[in-house]
């Protein structure tokens, strides 16, 4: 079996001035209360809905019509925004 040839060209470093200047190590941790907003955005969405549909949209607000579902879903949309801020 042949031997694998070596590598004759030095393993590229680029400059520092280049590199970004935050790694991961260094960034904070996220504040406690994301987190717990988050997970409470989900579920009030969900509660919302099914409130929603098993009162057979008479509830929360009749007047409303299909802004309630607007409402459930916008509140779990929110939640994934904070989620993707959580580090």
């Amino acid at each position: 079996m042949p031997k694998s040839q070596v590598r004759k060209k030095k393993v590229y470093t680029p400059p520092t001035d280049v590199r970004p200047s935050g790694t991961a190590a260094t960034r904070k941790p996220s504040p406690i209360w994301l987190p717990i907003t988050a997970v409470s955005l989900i579920v009030f969405g969900i509660a919302w809905l099914v409130v929603y549909y098993l009162s057979e949209t008479e509830y929360p607000v009749a007047t409303w019509g299909y802004w309630n579902l607007a409402i459930g879903f916008g509140g779990m949309v929110g939640s994934l925004a904070l989620l993707s801020r959580w580090r």
